[in-house]
């Protein structure tokens, strides 16, 4: 069984999918990634999130973000399920489920909790940066719907920190003052931060967001 941590490189996997197949790595190119899987199809909760989803594509397009779903149910189940999931969250599934029912995907990525249940995946999320690195692990349990919100929040923090020596505090948001980081002297932020900062000790200095341009 796999154990995958922060940093690690993502697995690669070859896996029938409901848009086709593909090679994870060659699908995600250079965009950044969520893999996220569901405990099975025809799933009041994961009907709901899966229509979530679809509706966000907008916003996972603005942050150059690709979304696969899997679940350890067939391609025919899938196909079907996505017809459900179309009618009654009044929008269309556009990025592909994988189809795993051998396990292989689930494996490799620790989807499957024997003590949570023996056969189905939890709720999984891994955020994988264009690096093809793991940026971001949670896990949820069966009966947790995943808040999307809150993954966009943390896309956009591990964006601008991968890119700015910058931390984001709790409940950080998008445009919100962010935190110098520890490692940047305070005599050297003025040039790497001209929009101002402001010293509450000298260990925890902020800053407005810089630009992500």
């Amino acid at each position: 069984m796999a154990t995958i941590r922060l940093g690690d490189e993502a697995p690669n996997f070859n896996a029938k999918t409901t848009e086709g197949d593909i090679n994870f790595h060659d699908w995600l190119g250079d965009s950044w990634g969520i893999l996220f899987s569901h405990p099975a199809d025809y799933t009041p909760v994961c009907t709901t999130e899966l229509g979530t989803v679809a509706k966000y594509t907008d916003e996972f397009n603005k942050r150059n973000v690709k979304v696969v779903a899997l679940s350890v149910d067939g391609i025919d189940s899938h196909h079907g399920w996505i017809k459900d999931i179309n009618e009654t969250q009044n929008t269309t599934v556009n990025f592909p489920i994988v189809a795993d029912e051998d396990r292989t995907v689930s494996e490799l990525y620790d989807m499957i909790h024997p003590n949570a249940d023996s056969k189905l995946t939890v709720r999984s999320v891994f955020v994988i940066g264009n690096d093809k690195k793991v940026k971001l692990i949670i896990t949820y349990p069966a009966s947790t719907g995943r808040n999307f919100d809150e993954l966009l929040r943390v896309i956009d923090s591990l964006q601008l920190t991968a890119y700015h020596k910058v931390a984001t505090p709790a409940n950080w948001n998008n445009g919100e003052d962010v935190v110098v980081s520890p490692a940047i002297a305070t005599e050297d932020i003025p040039k790497m931060f001209p929009k101002g900062h402001t010293i509450v000790k000298p260990y925890l200095r902020t800053t407005p967001q810089p630009n992500l341009d």
